[in-house]
Formats: structure tokens, C-alpha cells, sequence
């Protein structure tokens, strides 16, 4: 699932970015592809100078027969290629590893895990694969191994500094110097091994302008350590100002507590993203790991990547269907409600699509493989699944703009606190507002924003292709939202899309087991729709078809043949009476009664008389009523199109009420009326099979493409639905309803949080109750804000649709 794309060097900071999405400058007829506006404005000003600084840096790298080169990102990057003087390097994707990319910044792109330069949030497959589970696994290991040696070095750590305030002297015991070189022990490896991934992560802000989270909480532990470690080594430099009752003011605990529970942070944020990613693995696993190929002479069990297309696979009960295929032989039921949500298995015979992950349940099948790899069902529902929840949501432009001005007004107002708690602050005064300044840099989360919408659209997409609804992209998610009119075909949409005989009324002697056979011995012949739906029901039945011969079509009118002797002739009643067929005025009066339903009715004459009347309809699915009542309730106008005619639209709409509806329209019709009803205001979400319906799909605001296991039209719509029912669309109405809302829930916490939490750690509730806030708690409210934000997405996992 790794499709060759070519990436770029961007000139200013090194690193790796998709050609398709960065931002793009030309000089001297070369181009030049940058991570971010500040990289770009940097080479704008000055091209031949960052051009140089970039030629120089990358001399002093590792020689290029090196296994590896790094991107500014901290991990592992393609090898650098420099085939032109513009630095530009290009890399086929997946040629060294997985690919990894920022699902707030997607032109970030590295081979393997590693945290986005510009974010700091990590960074996530871009291709899933089982193969980056295990990567997920060792990062979240490495994260929870950091945490819990911070822990064991912190608490001592915090006990030492913090005990005087509860009557733990431990200066009673030994001497203060020896105290404060133990706190230097315990809080360095906390700063330096255990934070490490962070301060690299706020180094990495720094050297390309790109300031976030980390680079707050770089300078404020590193400001707090660096500040105890100045102290203690030169005492006698430091302002009595600073002093505490005498004892030198040391913040070594501070320093390791804000690292340890940060990293607290990151540990629950990983293993909440893997939650979120719960959706991809549970697809992933359905896939089984062998499939049983036969072959000319013996059947052998093979693993399922070496299937190929065109191999004949024999499918056991109770067994996964490997891969995408067609029934060769054999008869069963198969459970697809893991693909589809539908609890009731289908069942299969020879000639009908198999879906690769399904189950199979009574009988044995022997199946030919019709699309492996990459291009079955499965696959491309996964990939599909992983591309929609790195998507960004239209809503994420405003938090974009918010956070190119959050940090910088942060450290704006650490130093502003700073200045504060110096002029006007009580003593000693420098200790209060050193306290006070760290505070503010540490207690902002501009990670809560971060994460505001991409984990609701995560999660949120995830949750729907549980049920079998796909998404797009997170803009179709804010657009279903709003949507006010439901369009629907009816073929395929409302009924099954496949006509099926719904009655037999047999004439004198004739049962209908003779008739079907009859009948569909002729019809086996003919390629007409209608004629396949009674050589279905035959086989059905379990009837045996024998031999027509003499077989004869008359467009527009019917067929007739022989079998076994008997003249069998089948078609409309006009075309029987032009044949001299005895019995047709009383059959045409029953014909009648069904065709005011909807039906279409055919007559069948043996030996020159009527034996028996078909009706032939197109059933409405059993989910439609509901899924209908659902859509009304949800506040949805309902328009049934069809190029079906108006009695049997009729028929339809009426039996379901529909709001409205309009028959014997066409393809460029139904464009033309989606078209009319959005000039008119209306926000419109078309269904409809996404073949002869794809005009009106692409020009409504939301196209929602019906399709079964083995038809998913992932490329014409924004939502394809793979159990092909009208449930889906409204499931895919609640789903964007509670997504949205929980992304408003989202960012208005972190606004809040974030607006509350700045102006409380600068003191401003000092002068009412005396109440400073520590850089330790502020890290804690910081790690819990970015926690509640995810926990508040993950509701939605547990959230119906229905």
C-alpha cells in the first residue's frame, strides 16, 4: 500500500516534504518545496545564502554512501539525493521503511516513527502495514520506560525539596550541601535521558522557527535545572532577592517532576492513538494468514501473499475467504457483517463475488481469485480508512491560525510575569517571579489545540467504518453536518438493485416448480435482467435446468423454444396474443393487479397456451423502512430519482413515504435537479450506485456511493457505504453530527483552558488568595488537558450511529 511519491529537501531546515502539498517558491527556474511559511520567507529573502548554508551543512553530514540520512524531525530519513544545485532530494516512498507523516501538517513525511518539526506531536504510519504495529509498540515502550525511571527519580527528588513544608528536615541529618548534590544526581538523568525526546523536539521548534509545545517546555525545564546548577555553583552571584529563609533557591524537582509528567502525558496520548487506530486493526486482522490453493494434480495451503489473481482457492466452513474472488462451485452462506454491519449472512452460488475477510459459514466453495493485494476490498477500505483520519477538517484552519500566534504571546507573557513579580511581587521577589515565569511557559498547551480536531476526526472515522460507513476526507464530515436533503436512487438505493420473481401464478394442472423449470431452461439462454432473475429463482429452488433447443428472442416482445418437446414461449401478453396463445385476456387480468404494485408481470405458454404469470420486481431492502423513519427524525427531506417508470415510482414512494420523488429522469436529469435544489439553498447529499449516478454524486455537496463487499466505489463519492444500504447514510448523518460536536467540545476546552490557565499561573489570582501556582502543578494541568481532550474524542468509539 506504499504508491511511489516523490518527496523534497527543504532548503532552509533539511527536512523531508511532499512535493503534492508544500509550499512551493521558484528561483533561477528551479523549484523549491518548504515545510512551513517561516521556511519559506527565510529562502525568499535571501535564496543564495540559505542555499550555501544548506550546501555547507550538508558536507559536513555523513558521506552519501552512508545507510542513512536524518530529517529535522529527530528520526531516520531517506538518504539524501542531490541531483541538482537546488538541494532537491527524491525519494521513492517505503524504498527503506515505512513512511510517516503529521496528521496536523501532512507535507511532514520521514521514513520511520519520529515527532513532526513544526507540531512536536508524533508522528503516524502513512501506509498502514503490520509491520508499523511493532514500530507503534517500541515507541510507546521507550515513552513508558522514560516515564517510570522519572518517577522513581522524581518522588525522592520532590521529597527532598518539598519536606521542610510538611516538618521533614532532612538537613537535620546531613549536611545541605550533600542534600543539594543528591538533587543534582536524581534530577539530571531525568532532565537529560528521560526528557531527551523532548528537548530534542524543542530544539528541533527552535532551529526551524517553528515554536510549539516543546519549545516551552524545553526553556522552562532547562531555565529551571540550568538556573538550580548556576546557583549552586556560584552562590555567591545570586541576588539575596532569590533566596528563600536563607536557603538557596534550587528548583531541581521542578525541573524533573514537569519532564516526568509530561511524559505522563505522552504515554497516555500514545496509547490513546493506538485505540484510535483500533478501527484500521480490527479490518487488518480479518484477512486470514493462508489460503488453500488447488492445482491441477493436489490442493496446497499457501501464505495469503502468495495468492494470485486467477488461482483457484477451495474455501472450508467456518473458514475467512482469503481474497476478493468468484464462486466456481459449491454453494453457502456467508457472514459479512464484519464488512458490512448486516447481521444476516448472504447466500452465495456459482457465479456471485465473494468478499476477502468475510466468513463462510455451512457450506464448502471453491472460489478463483479475482483482486489480491492491494487491490481487494479490504485493502483498499483500510487505506481509505487511514487517509480520511489523517485528513484535515476545514475547522482546522481556525485553530492553524490561533497556534501560529499561541507561543510566541506565551513567551511574551512568561517575561511579562517575570517583570511583574520583580517590580511589584513580595519578597523575595526574584524567586516569585522566576516561579511565576516558568509557570506561565509550562501551563500552556497548545498540544490541547493541536489535538482538538484531529483525534474527533480520528476516532470518529474510525467509528464509522466499524459500521461499514466510509469516509472520504474530514471536510465530508463537516459538510454531511449540515446537509438538509437526502437524494436517493431508487435501483440499488431503496430496493436490492436486483430484480428477483416475487410471484407465480400458475394456470389449470401446472405447479410452479414445473413452470420455473420450464421457464428457466429458456431463459438460461437470454442475457436480459429479467430473465437472469427467474434462472435465480430456479436455482433457488434447487430446480434442475435441462437443455433448450431452438432458442429465438424477438426484441421487445420475448423468447420462445424447446425443451423436452414442449413449446415454451415467454413474454409480454401482446406478444403471446400475436402468436395465437389461448388463456391470455384471463392471465392479462391478473397481470394487471401486480403491475398496479410495481411489478412486471410476463406470461408463460406451453404448447400454445398460458400455463402460468410471473411477476417480476425489484424488492425494497427490509433495512429501508427504518433507515428512512431514521432520516425523518434526523429533520431530512427524502427525494426519491429514477428512470423508472411512474407507476412503479409510484408504487415505491408511496409504500415508503418518500417526500417526493421524480420518475423516468436520466443520468444528466438527476444532475440538473441536484443542481437546481443547491441554487435554491438546499446543502444536498446524493445516494446512488456511483456508476450512472455519478453526475449527480459529483455535483451534489456530498455524494454517498451505495456498494456491496465486492462493489465498494471508493473513487466516486465522499461516503461510500459497503453495506449498499440506506441505513449507512443515516448512521453517516449521526456520525458527522456527533463528530463535529465533539471537535467543538474540543477546541472549546482547550480555548478555555488555555485562557484560564495563562493569566492563573502569572498569579493573577495572587492578590485575592495568595495563591501561586507551581511550575509542577501547571505541568500536571498541562498533561491533563491534552488527556482530556483525547479521552472526550474517544467517547465517540462507544457512541451509536443508529
Amino acid at each position: 500500500m506504499t504508491p511511489s511519491k516523490t518527496n523534497a529537501t527543504d532548503p532552509v531546515c533539511g527536512m523531508q516534504v511532499s512535493t503534492e502539498q508544500a509550499l512551493k517558491s521558484e528561483h533561477q527556474g528551479e523549484s523549491f518545496y518548504f515545510c512551513s511559511e517561516s521556511c519559506q520567507k527565510k529562502f525568499d529573502s535571501d535564496p543564495e545564502g540559505v542555499l550555501a548554508q544548506r550546501s555547507k551543512k550538508d558536507a559536513e553530514k555523513t558521506p552519501a554512501n552512508s545507510d542513512s540520512g536524518h530529517s529535522c524531525c529527530g528520526g531516520h530519513g531517506a538518504a539524501d539525493t542531490k541531483s541538482s544545485p537546488s538541494m532537491v532530494s527524491l525519494t521513492a516512498e517505503g524504498a527503506e521503511g515505512n513512511v510517516y507523516t503529521c496528521p496536523m501538517h501532512p507535507e511532514i513525511e520521514q521514513v520511520g516513527p519520529g515527532a513532526c518539526p513544526i507540531c512536536g506531536m508524533d508522528l503516524e504510519p502513512k501506509f498502514i502495514s503490520t509491520a508499523t504495529e511493532s514500530e507503534d509498540d517500541g515507541q510507546l515502550q521507550d515513552m513508558q520506560r522514560r516515564f517510570w525511571v522519572g518517577v522513581v527519580l522524581s518522588i525522592p527528588l520532590l521529597v527532598i525539596a518539598m519536606g521542610p513544608m510538611v516538618g521533614l528536615r532532612f538537613s537535620d541529618w546531613m549536611p545541605d550541601l550533600i542534600l543539594n548534590w543528591l538533587q543534582v544526581a536524581m534530577a539530571t538523568p531525568v532532565v537529560f535521558w528521560c526528557g531527551w525526546p523532548l528537548l530534542v523536539r524543542g530544539a528541533n521548534s527552535f532551529r526551524s522557527m517553528n515554536l510549539n509545545m516543546f519549545s516551552l517546555i524545553a526553556v522552562g525545564t532547562l531555565a529551571a535545572y540550568l538556573f538550580s546548577l548556576f546557583v549552586l555553583l556560584f552562590p555567591t552571584w545570586i541576588p539575596e532577592a532569590f533566596y528563600e529563609n536563607g536557603h538557596l533557591p534550587l528548583y531541581f524537582e521542578a525541573a524533573a517532576v514537569i519532564i516526568t509528567l509530561v511524559l505522563l502525558g505522552q504515554v497516555l496520548e500514545l496509547r490513546a492513538r493506538q485505540q484510535t487506530g483500533g478501527a484500521i486493526r480490527e479490518l487488518m486482522q480479518l484477512a486470514p494468514d493462508t489460503a488453500h490453493r488447488i492445482t491441477d494434480d493436489s490442493e496446497e495451503t499457501i501464505p495469503l501473499d502468495a495468492v494470485h489473481k486467477g488461482d483457484r482457492l477451495r474455501v472450508r466452513p467456518g473458514e475467512k475467504v482469503p481474497v476478493d474472488g468468484r464462486v466456481l462451485s459449491g454453494s453457502s452462506s456467508i457472514d459479512e457483517s464484519m464488512l458490512t454491519g448486516e447481521p444476516l449472512p448472504v447466500e452465495k452460488i456459482e457465479g456471485d463475488p465473494v468478499t476477502g475477510g468475510t466468513v463462510n459459514q455451512t457450506g464448502a466453495l471453491v472460489i478463483e481469485a479475482v483482486s489480491v493485494g492491494n487491490d481487494s476490498v479490504l485493502s483498499r477500505i483500510v487505506q481509505m480508512v487511514a487517509d480520511a483520519q489523517r485528513s484535515r477538517a476545514p475547522i482546522q484552519k481556525l485553530v492553524d491560525v490561533v497556534a501560529q500566534y499561541f507561543v510566541p504571546i506565551v513567551f511574551v507573557c512568561s517575561v511579562l510575569a517575570f517583570i511583574g513579580w520583580t517590580l511589584w511581587g513580595p519578597e523575595p521577589k526574584m524567586a516569585h517571579a522566576f516561579v511565576a515565569a516558568v509557570a506561565v511557559l509550562i501551563i500552556a498547551c497548545p498540544c490541547a489545540l493541536g489535538l482538538a480536531t484531529p483525534m474527533s476526526v480520528m476516532v470518529g472515522v474510525g467509528r464509522g467504518a466499524k459500521e461499514g460507513v466510509l469516509i472520504k476526507n474530514a471536510e465530508v464530515l463537516e459538510t454531511m453536518e449540515k446537509v438538509d436533503t437526502i437524494v436517493v436512487d431508487k435501483t440499488g438505493t431503496l430496493t436490492q438493485g436486483r430484480p428477483e420473481v416475487t410471484s407465480v401464478e400458475t394456470f389449470k394442472e401446472w405447479t410452479n416448480a414445473k413452470i420455473l423449470a420450464l421457464a428457466a431452461a429458456v431463459e438460461s439462454q437470454s442475457e436480459h435482467p429479467l430473465a437472469q432473475a427467474v434462472v435465480r429463482r430456479a436455482k433457488t429452488d434447487g430446480l434442475s435446468l435441462v437443455e433448450a433447443i431452438d432458442f429465438e428472442s424477438t426484441t421487445g416482445g420475448g423468447v420462445h423454444a424447446t425443451v423436452n418437446g414442449q413449446i415454451v414461449l415467454i413474454g409480454k401478453a401482446d406478444f403471446l396474443l400475436e402468436q395465437n396463445i389461448a388463456g391470455v385476456d384471463e392471465a392479462r387480468d391478473i397481470a394487471a393487479s401486480h403491475q398496479k404494485k410495481g411489478h412486471t408481470a410476463i406470461l408463460v405458454a406451453v404448447d400454445g397456451e398460458v400455463a402460468a404469470m410471473l411477476a417480476i420486481s425489484d424488492p425494497i431492502k427490509s433495512s429501508t423502512p427504518a433507515a428512512l423513519k431514521t432520516l425523518h427524525q434526523l429533520g431530512l427531506k427524502v427525494i426519491m430519482l429514477t428512470g423508472d417508470a411512474e407507476p412503479t415510482a409510484r408504487a415505491v414512494a408511496e409504500k415508503l413515504g418518500i417526500d417526493e420523488f421524480r420518475a423516468g429522469v436520466s443520468p444528466q436529469d438527476k444532475h440538473d435537479f441536484v443542481s437546481r435544489l443547491r441554487s435554491e439553498g438546499h446543502v444536498v447529499a446524493m445516494a446512488g450506485d456511483g456508476i450512472n449516478d455519478a453526475p449527480a454524486l459529483a455535483e451534489a455537496d456530498v455524494g454517498i456511493a451505495m456498494g456491496t463487499g465486492s462493489d465498494v466505489a471508493i473513487e466516486s463519492a465522499g461516503v461510500t457505504l459497503v453495506g449498499g444500504d440506506l441505513r449507512g447514510v443515516a448512521a453517516a448523518s449521526n456520525l458527522s453530527r456527533k463528530t463535529m460536536k465533539n471537535i467543538r467540545e474540543n477546541l472549546f476546552f482547550a480555548f478555555i483552558y488555555n485562557a484560564l490557565g495563562i493569566p492563573v499561573a502569572a498569579g493573577l489570582l495572587y492578590p485575592f488568595f495568595g495563591l501561586l501556582l507551581s511550575p509542577m502543578i501547571a505541568a500536571a494541568a498541562m498533561s491533563l488537558s491534552s488527556v482530556s481532550v483525547i479521552a472526550n474524542a474517544l467517547r465517540l468509539r462507544s457512541s451509536p450511529l443508529t
